[in-house]
């Protein structure tokens, strides 16, 4: 068998790094998402995430290997000293980042790719009691906002934004950026701005799809005001400005103030 052979028939795991590789990339990845971050001792003594997804390497490989409730000791040790929970049953892929760490909940069957970060308040939870696959799958570079909640069986594709506070069911295209309750894609790829690591800081300017449906209906309602007006004989231009809100409307006088 030549070696591209061995190469293919060889088992993911053997494939990735192994655990000291994955936790220097870890600890890395910091410096180049937090500008908060001023050297390795304070990451690794003060950064609650970090300790997380440490410590979950660990579990997770117990996982593996059938070691279930060292496993599932080791994580609820884990959240004890983080407020971070995490399944060891979850797959977490390389240089994941949890900003803050507190309140992160991360399901057993959630699948996390590379270059992932997740801020405070995130949950990748489930919508079932199946044993089956129920949890989210993140692929490489998505981020998702602070309090935002992505459930159920979906799919984030690769460099999609999850707006804070969003709560997305169902699948997301790559490069797409998601906000609202249910998540509503509101902004594609192109009009990312992305930094010099390819990371999109800028996930709370996003669109605010209500206040721009409130804002047509303003719109619309001083039209058919003032549609309103001409048939009674009014002036077609003659318009009053709301002193609460701004808005226009109707004057039912030839003099408007």
């Amino acid at each position: 068998m030549n070696s591209s052979s061995e190469a293919l028939a060889m088992p993911e795991e053997a494939k990735r790094p192994g655990l000291w590789a994955l936790w220097r990339e870890d600890v890395s990845c910091v410096f180049r998402r937090d500008p908060a971050a001023r050297g390795t001792f304070e990451v690794l003594t003060t950064y609650p995430g970090i300790h997380a997804i440490l410590t979950h390497r660990i579990a997770h490989r117990l996982w593996r290997r059938g070691w279930r409730y060292p496993a599932r000791l080791l994580s609820f040790l884990a959240r004890m000293a983080t407020n971070v929970d995490i399944h060891p049953g979850a797959t977490i892929g390389r240089r994941f980042f949890i900003d803050h760490g507190a309140g992160v909940v991360i399901g057993e069957t959630a699948e996390v790719g590379d270059d992932v970060t997740l801020y405070h308040g995130v949950t990748l939870g489930g919508t079932s009691w199946n044993r089956g696959k129920r949890h989210p799958t993140l692929c490489d570079g998505v981020l998702v906002g602070a309090g935002a909640k992505v459930l159920g069986p979906i799919t984030l594709g690769a460099g999609v934004r999850v707006g804070a506070n969003s709560v997305v069911v169902k699948d997301v295209a790559a490069e797409r950026t998601v906000v609202g309750i249910p998540g509503k894609e509101v902004r594609p790829a192109r009009e990312h701005h992305n930094d010099q690591e390819g990371i999109d800081l800028d996930h709370h300017l996003i669109p605010d799809p209500v206040g721009r449906a409130i804002a047509c209906l303003l719109e619309r309602i001083e039209t058919l005001e003032g549609e309103l007006h001409v048939l009674r004989g009014g002036h077609p231009h003659t318009q009053r400005v709301c002193r609460e809100c701004g808005a226009t409307e109707s004057c039912k006088s030839p003099d408007p103030t």
